[in-house]
């Protein structure tokens, strides 16, 4: 939970500091206030000389220099202390977000965990840059002056204690409304954030499906919603603005109508004491004024605090794995039993599959477009829970493994693998341990096949890649994917139709490393190329979601007609 109270609180030496500068600004205030009315007193009703208020004149300016150098150190502690926390605010989410569970980490938008990162944590400022050093000075500040202007006219102190409670009031009445208001307002921001990018990520596929116009209606919909929620949010805050002008005018009229009074026609108090406190009455109020000013913006953060709090307290889906570890050397015993997911209600579902994957297997999964492979993939890989059945490691239920222990032994290659912007070696390197060897990352690139491709190059592994991998092919990325399996010698190997679109010299050599890393590790391949499928020691057929037959390539052939009219398919359509 963040509460900010907690945070500021933390900080002590700067909340101490603020103290110290607000009573120093409080003292700097009545010295100013006290030497403006003693010299306009001198030069205007005791007829002195302008030499002889120049000493004051130059108190005076002092007064003023020191005021406003004070102001400043308390405005840059505010800065400090807001710095301080959304740094660490940022950091938490950061944390939060790439610890989360695989699972937990695919849900949700990416623009709308931008918006809380970036926008919701901005938010949290103003009440430390603001809010904590207004309420400080109003604290001291005020008091300051009351007990002044109690030392020369009782009067005009009991005006201002009966009018002043009237500000906080009505402060407290609009912070909270500002409140909710805020929370509405970054609620439209997130969900406009998330959209705005999910529609940039998917743009091409909307044109291709022509739905780019229904998508251009719906952000602008979503943008007019957060434009006519931040403007709720300004309305409040010139209401705010408006009545505690109005308030502190009134009261201030009302001090000087009395000290008008008791000085001409009751004449019982002196010029210089009604000036005092026409010059003091202004301050105090302005510093109620700015602190219900900073009061505003201070429950705008606490809306912001609310939705961080949110963000980070959010209960994530279970883990997959427990406490034990898997063992890393012998490839596990995987076994689905009568394993289902599916993506909702009236959506694709696979549904009892029932399979057994043993140590070092080369197995390929089958079936036409949309029978569910990949599903599959992303289930045996722990991508998505499943709704159904289980699925034992060595004989253990999935959920006695920890997430981590199970990814470190575990490859997956899809077809498209994502690039990072830095150079080849760096991006081998993402698949081994933190302090891998460039021998290693070398090694790995040969049994790759992609060390001459690499030293053709000008700069060799240190060529730069764009982000994505742009600028190499589609077979190079795939290539460089293989290399980060090498390196991290996993247990199971897991790819995502890898070939798919491949020129055949490129599809050779694939497969040449593929045969490699099968040595050493399970391989399961989500196939489509009848010589992947033959060479499989298992053969998975699926149908609409559901396993219609297990066996190799033969046994299917000869006992199952779906596969067999696949297989013919396959034949007729191949050159070769």
């Amino acid at each position: 939970m963040v509460k900010l109270k907690e945070l500021a609180v933390e900080q002590k030496s700067k909340l101490v500091l603020l103290a110290i500068f607000a009573v120093i600004s409080g003292v700097t205030i009545i010295g100013q206030s006290y030497l403006i009315v003693t010299i306009v007193d001198r030069l205007f009703l005791q007829d002195a000389s302008f030499s002889e208020v120049v000493p004051l004149l130059f108190g005076l300016l002092f007064m003023l220099f020191f005021r406003t150098v004070f102001h400043y150190l308390s405005g840059r502690t505010g800065v400090k202390m807001a710095s301080k926390v959304k740094g660490d605010l940022r950091k938490l989410l950061l944390r939060k977000f790439s610890n989360n569970p695989m699972q937990s980490a695919l849900q949700g938008q990416s623009g709308k965990k931008v918006s809380v990162m970036m926008d919701a944590v901005d938010e949290i400022d103003s009440y430390f840059s603001s809010y904590i050093p207004q309420v400080i000075q109003a604290t001291i500040i005020p008091l300051i002056i009351l007990i002044v202007i109690f030392t020369q006219h009782i009067a005009t102190g009991l005006i201002i204690i009966i009018t002043a409670p009237f500000i906080p009031i009505f402060m407290i009445i609009i912070g909270f409304k500002t409140k909710d208001k805020s929370e509405k307002q970054l609620d439209k921001m997130a969900a406009f954030s998330g959209g705005f990018l999910d529609t940039l990520q998917g743009l091409t596929t909307l044109k291709l499906l022509g739905r780019s116009k229904e998508q251009k209606e719906a952000i602008r919909n979503s943008s007019l919603e957060f434009r006519d929620a931040t403007m709720e949010v300004l309305k409040i805050a010139f209401q705010n603005s408006l009545a505690l002008e109005f308030i502190s005018m009134l009261s201030m009229g009302i001090v000087a109508l009395e000290l008008a009074v008791q000085l001409i026609i009751f004449q019982n108090v002196t010029f210089f004491t009604a000036f005092f406190m026409l010059v003091l009455a202004p301050e105090f109020y302005t510093k109620l004024k700015e602190l219900g000013s900073a009061f505003h913006t201070g429950r705008g953060s606490m809306g912001a605090a609310k939705k961080l709090a949110d963000e980070l307290t959010e209960t994530e889906k279970p883990v997959l794995w427990g406490e034990e570890s898997v063992e890393r050397k012998v490839p596990p015993v995987i076994e689905l039993r009568g394993a289902g997911f599916t993506y909702g209600q009236d959506a694709f579902a696979l549904k009892n599959i029932g399979i057994e994957i043993l140590p070092r297997e080369q197995v390929a999964i089958v079936g036409k477009t949309g029978a569910g492979k990949s599903t599959l993939l992303h289930v045996i890989a722990g991508l998505i829970p499943l709704s159904e059945g289980e699925m034992l490691i060595n004989g253990k239920p999935q959920s006695t493994f920890k997430e981590k222990e199970w990814f470190d032994q575990l490859s997956y290659i899809s077809q498209n693998p994502y690039l990072f912007s830095g150079t080849i070696a760096e991006n081998i390197a993402v698949g081994g341990r933190v302090d891998v060897t460039r021998v290693e990352i070398e090694q790995a690139a040969e049994k790759a096949g992609i060390s001459e491709w690499v030293a053709s190059l000008e700069h060799g592994y240190d060529t730069p890649i764009g982000e994505g991998g742009r600028g190499l092919s589609g077979g190079e990325k795939q290539r460089i994917a293989i290399a980060r399996a090498f390196l991290k010698s996993p247990s199971i190997i897991l790819f995502d139709e890898p070939t798919t679109g491949l020129d055949l010299r490129t599809e050779h050599i694939l497969q040449a490393s593929i045969k490699k890393l099968s040595k050493s590790s399970t391989v399961i391949t989500v196939a489509h190329r009848l010589h992947t499928i033959k060479n499989a020691n298992k053969i998975i057929f699926l149908e609409n979601g559901e396993l219609f037959a297990a066996g190799t390539h033969e046994e299917l052939l000869k006992e199952v007609k779906p596969y067999r009219n696949m297989v013919s398919v396959q034949q007729g359509g191949m050159a070769r």
